[in-house]
C-alpha cells in the first residue's frame, strides 16, 4: 500500500543586504532544526525553489530571493517503494533496459509525485538499478522526457553502464527521433531550428527562445505528412535542453497540437468558422496532452560496442488523432 505523505511549507525572503551564499548553507542557518545534509537531500528531491524555480545544490542566494521549502512531515521514507505497475519493455539485457513510457507517467518521484512513477515500477521489475545519481529517487534514470510526452527511455542497471551512456548523451552521439503533430503547414518540408533556450522572465516555470540568455539549442525537423491545418513532423535533437522541441516549435509558430504550456491548445487564426472550430475542439478534447512521442532511440552498447536501434509504436491517442486528421 502506498504511504500517504504530508508536507509542511516554509517561505523565507532573503534580506536586502545579504551577501551571496550557497543555498544549503543559508537554509541550514535560517531554518529551525535544519542541518546542511538534510537541506541538501531536500534540494536533490526538488523540495526547494528560489523565485518559483527548483534550485540546484550549488545555487547562490541573492538579496530579495523568495525561497520556498516543501518538507515531508511524516517523514518520507529514504527509499522509493517498489510498485507493481505494468511496464512496456522494448529491450532488456543484464546491463540496461529501454521502456516505452506512457503519457501521464512521471519518470521519478518528486514533490507531489511520490508514487506511480516509472522508478516505482522499475524497482518492482528489477532489483538491479544504477545509483550513479547519488540519491534514492532516480535509480537507473539516464535521461528524462516530460510527464505528458510518451516514448522511449533508457535505463541503466549499474553505475559503469550508466556513466558510459551519460557520456554519449553529453557528446550528443545518442540518436533520438521524436514524432509530433504541429499546428499549420511548414513553408519548408525540411529544416532546422536554432535558438538559445532560457527561462521566461514572465513565468520562471516555462522556457522561451532568447537571443541574449540561455543555452544553445539545435533541432532538426522533417515533415512526414500534411493535413488541412496541421502537420505530422519528425524531429531530431542535436542538443537536449528542457522542453526543447516544444519551445522551438512554438517559436516558429507551429506549436505542438494539444500542448497546454506552449500554445498548442489555442485555435489558430483562420480556423474560427463554426464547422471547422467544432472539429478542432473535438480533436483537442480527445488529445488531452501534447502530441509528442519519443519514437526511436539509438546508442552504442557500452559492453558489446554494437549499435542498438529501437523503435516504438505510436500510442493510441496519437494514432486516433492522425486518423481524425486524415
Amino acid at each position: 500500500m502506498a504511504k500517504i505523505v504530508t508536507e509542511k511549507k516554509i517561505r523565507i525572503e532573503v534580506p536586502e543586504g545579504k551577501k551571496k551564499e550557497r543555498i544549503d548553507v543559508f537554509l541550514a542557518n535560517s531554518v529551525e532544526n535544519a542541518t546542511r545534509s538534510r537541506i541538501q537531500k531536500l534540494i536533490k528531491f526538488g523540495g526547494v525553489t528560489a523565485n518559483s524555480v527548483v534550485v540546484k545544490p550549488n545555487y547562490q542566494v541573492c538579496p530579495n530571493d523568495v525561497i520556498d521549502l516543501t518538507i515531508p512531515t511524516n517523514p518520507r521514507p529514504d527509499e522509493t517503494e517498489a510498485e507493481d505497475i505494468p511496464l512496456d519493455i522494448v529491450y532488456e539485457d543484464p546491463y540496461l533496459l529501454v521502456v516505452n513510457k506512457p503519457a501521464g507517467m512521471v519518470a521519478h518521484p518528486s514533490l507531489g509525485n511520490y508514487t506511480g512513477t516509472l522508478v516505482n515500477a522499475l524497482l518492482h521489475h528489477t532489483k538491479k538499478l544504477s545509483d550513479l545519481n547519488e540519491d534514492s529517487f532516480r535509480p537507473g534514470i539516464v535521461h528524462r522526457i516530460d510527464k505528458e510526452t510518451s516514448g522511449l527511455l533508457l535505463i541503466a542497471k549499474d553505475e559503469w553502464t550508466h556513466a558510459q551512456l551519460a557520456k554519449q548523451f553529453y557528446h550528443h552521439t545518442i540518436d533520438r527521433e521524436y514524432w509530433a503533430v504541429c499546428w499549420g503547414r511548414f513553408k519548408q518540408q525540411k529544416g532546422e531550428i536554432v535558438g538559445n533556450i532560457a527561462r521566461s522572465n514572465k513565468d520562471r516555470k516555462i522556457f522561451t527562445v532568447s537571443e541574449l540568455e540561455g543555452k544553445h539549442a539545435h533541432t532538426f525537423y522533417e515533415v512526414i505528412e500534411e493535413f488541412d491545418f496541421a502537420s505530422l513532423v519528425k524531429l531530431k535533437l542535436k542538443t537536449g535542453r528542457t522542453h526543447q522541441i516544444r519551445v522551438h516549435l512554438n517559436h516558429v509558430h507551429h506549436p505542438i497540437f494539444g500542448d497546454p504550456t506552449y500554445g498548442g491548445r489555442k485555435i489558430v487564426y483562420g480556423l474560427e468558422l463554426p464547422k471547422i472550430k467544432a472539429r478542432v475542439e473535438n480533436l483537442l478534447e480527445n488529445m488531452k496532452r501534447q502530441a509528442l512521442h519519443a519514437k526511436t532511440l539509438g546508442f552504442i552498447h557500452p559492453h558489446t560496442k554494437e549499435k542498438v536501434f529501437l523503435e516504438s509504436n505510436l500510442p493510441e491517442d496519437f494514432t486516433e488523432l492522425l486518423l481524425k486528421l486524415r
